[in-house]
């Protein structure tokens, strides 16, 4: 983990926090057990289930209009040389009926090791406690995937991500959380044997008040014998504090 990295991701929420006072600008700050995405570790220096990462965002919407920009950056261990993630997203949230519907893209970063770079569109509705969400690749690669073909043209573009997720608050200060994901590789990358996988999570959420909440949940995936212990089932707590 890069104490650098860290120190400069934890002074720039911290110097934001003034402007909170502003409806439209709003953070979050993150202290977890071991970040998982799409079931998967994204530490993979350690076996151990233990893996702490701390995470911190910024999101900005546009008035009433449905536009919106944000950043969400996280501490990795899963690339040569790099030791953040760094995510920029905006999009646009609209209702049609009793849905709420939300487009957008999103881009990851890597600073230090350009392998990872990803970026995707994503198309999300939600429906009372039940959201469907899509996530579509328009880069060149996937998370460095392509890249690992000989002579690869980079050709993760196409690969998708399909998630089921539910939230549901069933007492005071507590929601039950549960989703499904399902990756479908582009076919450079299948051709090379890397699998198709599903992934899962169910935990719950308590409200502490004053914008800060303690979560826990069982995460991980299938074809282990594949992927590996990153795709192992693990128990995440994680301490959030809303800015």
């Amino acid at each position: 983990m890069n104490h650098v990295s860290l120190k400069a991701l934890g002074v720039a929420l911290a110097a934001a926090m003034p402007l909170m006072a502003s409806a439209q600008l709003s953070g979050n700050l993150s202290l977890t057990s071991n970040y998982k995405y799409r079931g998967q570790d994204q530490d993979v220096s350690k076996v151990k289930a233990f893996k702490p990462a701390v995470q911190g965002g910024l999101d900005y919407a546009f008035g009433e209009s449905g536009w919106y920009v944000g950043n969400w950056n996280s501490s990795v261990d899963w690339l040569p040389g790099n030791s953040i993630e760094m995510d920029l997203y905006g999009g646009y949230k609209f209702k049609a009926g009793e849905f709420d519907l939300d487009l957008g893209a999103l881009t990851y970063l890597y600073p230090g090791n350009t392998t990872g770079n990803t970026t995707e569109l994503y198309a999300a509705t939600t429906w009372g406690p039940l959201t469907a969400k899509y996530s579509h690749t328009v880069s060149k690669d996937y998370f460095g995937w392509a890249g690992a073909k000989a002579g690869s043209g980079l050709k993760g573009t196409n690969t998708g991500y399909l998630a089921f997720s539910v939230a549901q608050e069933v007492a005071p200060s507590v929601t039950l959380k549960a989703s499904v994901g399902f990756t479908r590789f582009a076919s450079d990358i299948k051709d090379m044997g890397v699998p198709n996988y599903a992934d899962f999570s169910v935990g719950a959420a308590y409200d502490l008040g004053n914008g800060l909440s303690l979560g826990a949940a069982v995460a991980g995936a299938n074809k282990k014998a594949y992927f590996g212990p990153a795709n192992q089932s693990r128990l995440l707590v994680t301490l959030t504090k809303t800015l």
